[in-house]
């Protein structure tokens, strides 16, 4: 059973087990709940839910939304849909943020949590997103395109793609 659900006030330890086991984050990735205790993960959900509504934004960021995949009722990858680029984004970062934990890596999760992604992007009227990836992630490359990514650029090692039919 597959399932893709919003990050919400309700999520409790295995969430925070997920994010723990996926560390700071990498190949372009950031993952800022990775160092915080048991005792700050609410605040942490707040901060999210907030920054899905655009409340108390950086003004570095967008809005954007975090869900959690779940496998057979298993937490087991995050993605960031981000409701609008600004010109950082554009470069590097893009409309969508995924990754999978490492004990649940190689099964086609990636594939599966971007294509989940595109049905929540689809959902708020988005006609087309784009990801970005480093060009030496193979594994990125090859989830982007199966997912029906088109290469537009590779700018100082960054990758850029537009998925446009989704």
């Amino acid at each position: 059973m597959v399932e893709l659900k919003e990050l919400s006030l309700h999520d409790g330890k295995e969430i925070f087990d997920m994010i723990k086991e996926i560390g700071p984050g990498e190949n372009g990735y950031m993952n800022a709940g990775y160092n915080i205790s048991y005792d700050e993960f609410e605040s942490y959900l707040i901060g999210h839910i907030e920054m899905s509504k655009g409340i108390n934004l950086n003004s570095k960021y967008v809005p954007q939304t975090t869900y959690w995949l779940y496998i057979d009722e298993k937490p087991v990858g995050i993605t960031k849909l981000r409701h609008y680029l600004n010109e950082n984004l554009k470069k590097e970062g893009g409309h969508i943020g995924y990754t999978i934990r490492p004990t649940e890596r190689g099964k086609g999760y990636g594939k599966l949590i971007l294509k989940e992604a595109l049905k929540k992007a689809k959902e708020k009227s988005m006609l087309e997103v784009l990801l970005t990836c480093n060009e030496n992630n193979t594994a990125s490359r090859s989830v982007i395109e199966e997912n029906g990514g088109e290469l537009q650029d590779i700018i100082e090692g960054i990758c850029r793609y537009w998925i446009r039919k989704f």
